[in-house]
């Protein structure tokens, strides 16, 4: 991972958030992100809105999601 990178960035701050949210919920070692983060150049405003969606509802079925640490792995 470059320094300085956009990668360096995110795992710094998912790594720095993680530690703050376990200490406030006594759970250490636990999950709180999932694996990776898929980026996405948004290009014109169909995008944005479908994204915009998309961040909006998506908390509303994360307890369903594939992705969700507490859920077996379908790969």
């Amino acid at each position: 991972m470059k320094p300085r990178s956009l990668a360096s960035f995110i795992a710094g701050f998912k790594s720095a958030t993680t530690k703050r949210i376990n200490t406030r919920r006594d759970a250490a070692g636990t999950p709180v992100w999932q694996r990776n983060y898929y980026d996405h150049i948004i290009r014109n405003e169909r995008s944005l809105q479908h994204l915009r969606h998309y961040i909006k509802n998506n908390s509303l079925t994360w307890a369903d999601d594939q992705l969700h640490p507490c859920n077996p792995s379908k790969w």
